[in-house]
């Protein structure tokens, strides 16, 4: 289960929206203290946004499908780790079992 977030989603996507639209950009630091956010929560919505971006602006990041696939990933290969362990001893075991004199 996943942690509560301070923020709800719709006031983060409003904040980043309120950024992206301004001209001339705002500063980070006082427009989330207008919206009552920490800046620096602020400052990683929008660089996440500009990562995932239809235009790519950021190449820095990576974008919030590569991350869930990549946390995807290293779990998958945890698995597979503990997995191929059990298979390992499993084999030692066996094969001690069928062949006693043999030295370990």
């Amino acid at each position: 289960m996943a942690a509560p977030r301070k923020y709800s989603l719709e006031s983060r996507e409003r904040a980043v929206r309120m950024y992206r639209t301004s001209d001339p950009k705002p500063q980070i630091k006082k427009l989330a203290v207008d919206l009552g956010v920490h800046p620096e929560a602020l400052r990683g919505w929008i660089r996440q946004a500009e990562a995932d971006a239809d235009a790519g602006e950021r190449d820095d990041r990576l974008t919030t499908d590569e991350h869930a696939e990549l946390v995807a990933l290293r779990k998958e290969n945890a698995q597979l780790k503990r997995a191929n362990d059990v298979l390992r001893t499993a084999s030692a075991f066996f094969a001690a079992q069928l062949d006693p004199t043999r030295p370990r």
